[in-house]
């Protein structure tokens, strides 16, 4: 599959492949099922499309599976059918309501879109709505208006989709007894989609807002046209669009309302933290299932912390989580053997919906099966194994940090040496790519970057390393990661990547068949990478400049990971300044980047410091 076709598949995928999943699987889902049409009206007298799938045989009452989404629920017309309507093409054999809607002011559906709608808590009166209320009054309406309904609801969606879900779970119809949030949205600010610690991933983001952030004028069944523009490699358009505003000034012109609106909230202000949902993850009634990959370079943060706000905050629950070796939402298809350079011995996806998904939904909403599942089950990446857990991350781990070491080296003793460092210069306009690889600036992004050889990015000046002697036994690693790291640098501000890097032995065999030609031999498998904006090292809200060569600390949470590091592999800590253009660059300066002019981008030096009295580590939670 070439990455065009994988551009549109991630939108398409997101969507639920609704439209023209197949010709076959359409005429099966005609054969089986009748198709309505409504316009559910909210509290507020807003009216929502919504599709209804109900299966022609009426001898016996079905559960209603409902999937909410800003993406469309096409086909549009009763005679129109889609060829995909549960969470995997699976559920169509099964026997359920399926039940599709346009959220509010997307689409057919009537409105005003918000993105990211933030909850509101006790309101008072009908006009106020929300993604939860909105949720309760179509399931009020499903309950009491489709014939042959069992009283028994369950909610799913994947990204976007995947958010509704979860805020559906929020003040909760009683008739919604179970729900599957997938890759579902937490916080736009420091964890999904269009931030990362601060850092704006404005590849990502350029790449959606610029069709998905067209104003709709009024209801409609069509997409709205993308922004056009010549379109080179992403690597040199988006640095020959560095400032980012030139990307408004240019091409956008302020044609994209949310793109205008991200660049006006530059903090962490009342408008991101409203728009989390992780402070409203309490009392939490429908049995959940929470999806997401190891290799999802969108929404990992989104599955991760949502699981672990509700373990923290609401005890006891019934929350589950399931983490495969997936990148975003591709669990929903693929057969999940593979990914980029490397086989996991088998298909995990078709495993995940046979055995996990489908059994959730089936013991829940038809009382069938004996669900055999405790809260995590999740897939070891470096021995391809998966894992039951009573909770993640798991209960015998224990912390080990790694220290930076002078020579490049990587181990588990404090250096005893004084005034150590390593040091690199970030250049704003030769920043380090974020992947090996070349594509249109139209492309989303390279799905597999979370897995990929990072041979190229060591051998840059601009990167640092440090690694650690052959391992003697294995080193599983499981749950959060977190660097500490002590810095300098000559500018006023600065972004830190962190990367952790399995580094295969000399000696490892390649694999057989090997058609891209693949050397494994020292191959730098990415295992876990993240961004921090050194401004927001103390407070995400308030930004704090650099003061020029004194040293500060900054502390970086990566997601969790769980990966065996095999005897005879390295353990390696990359540490640089950008991952380009995934993310934008910093200026070295500190600014409002999203408004700043060229003049403010500057080369900088900066140290990273491996002394005893700035020791720099990364800490694992590692398996005992």
């Amino acid at each position: 599959m070439n990455y065009n076709k994988l551009t549109f598949l991630l939108l398409l995928i997101i969507s639920l492949l609704i439209s023209n999943f197949t010709h076959s699987q359409s005429n099966k889902v005609k054969e089986m099922y009748d198709k309505h049409e409504y316009l559910i009206e909210m509290r507020d007298g807003v009216k929502l499309f919504t599709a209804v799938y109900t299966p022609k045989d009426k001898s016996k009452e079905y559960p209603m599976l409902l999937m909410r989404t800003p993406y469309s629920v096409a086909p549009y017309g009763e005679d129109k059918y889609a060829g995909f309507l549960g969470a995997s093409k699976e559920f169509v054999d099964e026997g359920f309501i399926f039940v599709l809607q346009d959220v509010r002011g997307r689409f057919m559906s009537e409105g005003v879109f918000d993105n990211m709608r933030a909850y509101i808590p006790n309101k008072t009166n009908k006009n106020q709505v929300d993604e939860s209320s909105d949720a309760y009054d179509t399931i009020e309406w499903l309950i009491h208006n489709i014939s042959n309904n069992n009283g028994k609801v369950g909610i799913w969606g994947n990204s976007y989709p995947g958010f509704y879900a979860i805020m559906a779970t929020i003040d909760a119809h009683p008739n919604l007894v179970c729900a599957s949030p997938q890759a579902p949205i937490s916080d736009w600010f420091i964890g999904d989609d269009m931030h990362h610690n601060g850092a704006f991933s404005v590849l990502m983001s350029f790449n959606f807002f610029k069709t998905f952030g067209i104003p709709r004028p009024e209801p409609t069944t069509e997409w709205a046209k993308p922004v056009q523009y010549d379109s080179p490699d992403a690597y040199n358009f988006f640095r020959n669009h560095t400032p980012i505003k030139k990307l408004n000034d240019e091409i956008l012109k302020n044609q994209i309302p949310f793109w205008d609106t991200m660049s006006v909230h530059g903090t962490y202000d009342h408008f991101w933290r409203s728009r989390s949902n992780l402070q409203y993850m309490k009392n939490i009634k429908p049995a959940l299932l929470i999806v997401g990959g190891w290799y999802d370079s969108e929404d990992m943060y989104g599955p991760l912390h949502i699981y672990k706000s509700i373990e923290k905050n609401d005890l006891p629950n019934n929350a589950r989580i399931v983490m495969g070796p997936w990148t975003h939402g591709s669990w929903i298809y693929v057969k999940g053997d593979s990914l980029g350079d490397f086989s996991f011995d088998q298909n995990t996806g078709d495993y995940y919906r046979k055995e996990i998904l489908l059994p959730f939904f089936k013991y829940y909403l038809k009382g069938e099966g004996d669900l055999k599942l405790n809260d995590a089950y999740t897939f070891d990446t470096g021995k391809n194994e998966w894992s039951n857990y009573e909770t993640w991350p798991p209960k015998n781990v224990s912390d080990i940090n790694y220290y930076f070491q002078p020579d490049e080296k990587l181990s588990q003793s404090i250096s005893g040496l004084s005034n150590s460092f390593t040091e690199y210069i970030s250049d704003p306009f030769n920043p380090v790519p974020y992947t090996a690889k070349f594509q249109d600036s139209k492309i989303f992004y390279n799905p597999v970057n979370l897995i990929e050889d990072q041979r190229y990015a060591s051998t840059r000046p601009d990167v640092i390393t440090f690694e650690t002697d052959a391992l003697p036994e294995n080193v599983t690693i499981a749950g959060p990661i977190s660097a500490d790291l002590f810095v300098s640098t000559t500018g006023t501000d600065a972004d830190f990547v962190v990367k952790v890097i399995d580094v295969y032995p000399d000696s490892a065999e390649n694999p057989d068949p090997n058609p891209a030609k693949i050397e494994m031999g020292g191959y730098q498998r990415l295992v876990r990478s993240e961004i921090f904006r050194g401004k927001f090292r103390n407070n995400y809200e308030k930004p704090e400049p650099f003061t020029p060569n004194k040293i500060s600390e900054v502390k970086i949470n990566l997601n969790d990971a769980f990966h065996t590091f095999k005897a005879g592999h390295k353990i390696m800590i990359q540490v640089s300044s950008s991952f380009f253009p995934f993310f934008d660059v910093n200026p070295n300066t500190f600014c409002d980047i999203y408004n700043a002019e060229k003049d403010k981008f500057v080369k900088a030096n900066i140290k990273v410091y491996h002394s005893k009295e700035y020791p720099s580590a990364v800490s694992f939670r590692c398996l005992k």
